[in-house]
C-alpha cells in the first residue's frame, strides 16, 4: 500500500512509540522494563525530537511488521526473520557493502533465509538512506525498434540508470545496478556482483524444449522499495526477503502480457490451439510453466514453495495467531494465489484489510520525479 510519510510532532511521536513499546515488551515478556524505557524515550524526544530503537526493539518490530503485512501469504515464518542492523552505514559505499552482505547471507547457497537489513531512519522528517531499486536483483528493460527487450516493468528505471552512464548488454536478463542515495546527495550506482545474484535456468521435468526458451529468474526476491514503520520511526531503506512462491514467477513475471509474456510460446511448444479461449490453452500452459519453475528451483537447490503449500502454511499462521489472541488482517485480493485460488481455503474466507503498525509501506519511485524534471 502507498502511504505518505507521516509528519510527527513530539507528542504524536511519543504516542506511537509508547503504543509500540507496550506491545513489543509485552510480547517479549519484559513488562518490568516498559516504564523505564518510556521515560528514556520521552526524554530523548523532548531533547532532540527523535529517539532510537534498541537492537531488541528493532528486531521484534521488524518481525511484527512482517506479521502485520496484509498482502503476504508467507507470514507463518515471521518469527524466523533475521534482522541485520546497519544503522551505522554512513556513506553510499557502506550501504552498498551491507546490501551485498544481505544478498550473500539471505541466498545461503539456495537455502534461503528470511532477512531484513535496516538502515538509519528518517530524523525529523529528513530521509537518511534511500534505495531506488524495486528489488536488489531485478532485470533491465529496454525500449527497442522491435519492442521491449527484458522486463517491461523496469524500462523507466533502466532509462534512469542509462542516463547516469550505466550500460547493459540489452539481453532479457541484465541485472540492474543498485542505486543508493544518502540524504540530499547525488545517488550513486553500484554493480551487483555476479556471484551474489544467484539465477535459476528454467527446465521442465517432461518437456526438454522448455529449456530452448532460455528462461531464467533470480533466486531471492529482496524487496527494497518499501519503508518500515516502527513506533513512529520511518526506515526508508529496509530491504527484506523471504523466498519465492512459484506462481509469482510463472503466473506473473513470465505470464503477464505486460511482463515477459511467454504463455503463447509455451502453448506453441505444447501444441495447443491458441485461437479459442474455450480450449483453456492459457490454463494448461500456465500450469506447465509452474511445474517448470518448481522443478528448476528444486534441481538448482533453491528454496521455493508452491501455492497449495503456501496456503496451508497461511492457515497454520491463522491458527497460531488465534491462539495468541490476535486477529489476522489481510488483503484478500493479494492473498489468493493467481493459479487455482478456489482450491485454497483463503478464497472462501473474508479478511479485514485493516493496517496495523509496525508495517511496511510502498514508497513512490524516486526516478519518476527525475523523469518529470527532465521532460
Amino acid at each position: 500500500m502507498h502511504a505518505p510519510v507521516p509528519e510527527h510532532d513530539p507528542e504524536d511521536l511519543y504516542a506511537e512509540a509508547e503504543a509500540f513499546v507496550r506491545q513489543c515488551y509485552a510480547e517479549l515478556e519484559n513488562e518490568d522494563e516498559i516504564e523505564p524505557r518510556l521515560a528514556e524515550i520521552r526524554a530523548s524526544i523532548a531533547e532532540s525530537g527523535h529517539y532510537e530503537h534498541t537492537p531488541e526493539e528493532l528486531e521484534h518490530g521488524a518481525r511484527m511488521a512482517w506479521r502485520n503485512s496484509n498482502r503476504c501469504i508467507g507470514r507463518l515464518f515471521w518469527e524466523t526473520l533475521d534482522v541485520i542492523d546497519a544503522r551505522d552505514a554512513d556513506d553510499a559505499e557502506s550501504v552498498y557493502d551491507a546490501l551485498c552482505h544481505h544478498l550473500e547471507y539471505a541466498t545461503n547457497d539456495g537455502d534461503i533465509r528470511p532477512t531484513i537489513t535496516v538502515f538509519e531512519p528518517m530524523v525529523r522528517g529528513k530521509q537518511q538512506v534511500q534505495i531506488w531499486n524495486h528489488q536488489l536483483v531485478r532485470y533491465a528493460g529496454y525500449e527497442t525498434d522491435d519492442g521491449i527487450v527484458g522486463d517491461p516493468a523496469e524500462v523507466e528505471f533502466t532509462e534512469y540508470c542509462q542516463s547516469r552512464g550505466w550500460e547493459g548488454d540489452e539481453t532479457d536478463y541484465d541485472v540492474l545496478p543498485l542505486v543508493v542515495q544518502l540524504r540530499d546527495n547525488e545517488p550513486e550506482l553500484f554493480e551487483v556482483p555476479d556471484d551474489l545474484a544467484l539465477e535459476v535456468p528454467i527446465h521442465h521435468p517432461d518437456h526438454d524444449w522448455i529449456a530452448d526458451l532460455d528462461l531464467q529468474w533470480y533466486a531471492v526476491p529482496v524487496i527494497s522499495n518499501m519503508r518500515l514503520e516502527i513506533g513512529g520511526l520511518q526506515y526508508t531503506a529496509a530491504p527484506f526477503n523471504g523466498w519465492y512462491m512459484a506462481t509469482e514467477i510463472a503466473a506473473r513475471n513470465f505470464a503477464d502480457e505486460d511482463r515477459y509474456d511467454v504463455l503463447p510460446a509455451v502453448a506453441d511448444g505444447l501444441g495447443l490451439d491458441t485461437s479459442r479461449n474455450r480450449d483453456l490453452w492459457k490454463d494448461e500452459a500456465i500450469v506447465e510453466l509452474n511445474r517448470a519453475v518448481l522443478h528448476s528451483y528444486d534441481r538448482t537447490g533453491v528454496r521455493i514453495v508452491d501455492h497449495h503449500t503456501a496456503a496451508e502454511q497461511f492457515e497454520a499462521f491463522e491458527q497460531r495467531e488465534e491462539q495468541a489472541d490476535r486477529e489476522v488482517t489481510g488483503d484478500w485480493s493479494w492473498l489468493i494465489p493467481p493459479v487455482s485460488p478456489a482450491s485454497t481455503h483463503i478464497f472462501h474466507k473474508k479478511y479485514e484489510n485493516r493496517v496495523e503498525t509496525p508495517n511496511y509501506f510502498y514508497r513512490e519511485p524516486p526516478y519518476e520525479d527525475c523523469s518529470s524534471d527532465s521532460s
